[in-house]
């Protein structure tokens, strides 16, 4: 329902990050044009988890940085 989506993501913020340890395509309807997708753009890799988690940027400075570029 179109009430209860502006009462948890308001058309006026529009600076969103969707962290998603897995396909992140279907994101893109709630970040909106401005916001940005932290998650995976590919699918059948095959490292330790920890390496794989650093390739797609699952990392706290990522997750940090990209917060700042969308807040400045």
């Amino acid at each position: 329902d179109a009430a209860y989506r502006e009462s948890v993501l308001p058309s006026d913020v529009t600076a969103r990050i969707a962290i998603e340890a897995g396909i992140a395509d279907f994101w893109y309807k709630y970040v909106g044009f401005d916001g940005r997708i932290i998650g995976m753009t590919t699918f059948g890799e095959s490292a330790p988890a920890d390496q794989l988690f650093e390739m797609f940027g699952f990392t706290v400075e990522n997750v940090v940085n990209t917060a700042q570029e969308l807040l400045a």
